[in-house]
């Protein structure tokens, strides 16, 4: 696994892009590190205690990938292999909905961690990215999420 040392913002971007294969970019308004949800890379999001389980069950599979922590707002976020037109049908958006779980449409942006993020603890990483080959299928992800949501539901 990598790991992120860097002390600027400028310098961890290019660390993204350069070592990771991440298409980042520094958003100049808000000084944030942006990763660009398409081609390459999908995301979904969700409470963190489901994002847990769904992690330990992805990490049996061996399909674990990057994994964002955003404490305050008490979420995780996956990145994932590219979102595909078939992946999502109505019924599951709905089911992933009731899960409070959401999947990053294309062209959309995820903010990466960045240094100041880390020092606070407002942004970090669960599972750093290791390589740009280390992403489950954004498919998986949500599969898992909705058993994993499917046994929550029927406890209750």
């Amino acid at each position: 696994m990598t790991t992120l040392l860097d002390s600027t913002l400028e310098v961890r971007c290019v660390q993204y892009q350069r070592e990771l294969h991440l298409p980042a970019s520094i958003d100049p308004t808000s000084r944030r590190i942006l990763l660009h949800i398409g081609r390459h890379y999908g995301a979904l999001t969700m409470p963190a205690d489901l994002g847990e389980r769904v992690q330990q069950r992805l990490e049996q599979a061996a399909i674990a990938g990057p994994v964002l922590d955003h404490p305050r707002a008490q979420r995780w976020t996956f990145l994932t292999g590219p979102y595909r037109p078939d992946t999502l049908t109505a019924a599951v958006s709905a089911e992933l909905f009731r899960l409070y779980a959401t999947v990053a449409c294309t062209g959309s942006q995820i903010v990466l961690p960045s240094p100041d993020d880390e020092h606070t603890g407002y942004r970090t990483w669960i599972r750093s990215p290791a390589t740009a080959t280390t992403r489950p299928p954004l498919n998986a992800v949500i599969e898992a999420t909705r058993a994993i949501g499917a046994r929550k539901t029927r406890a209750l």
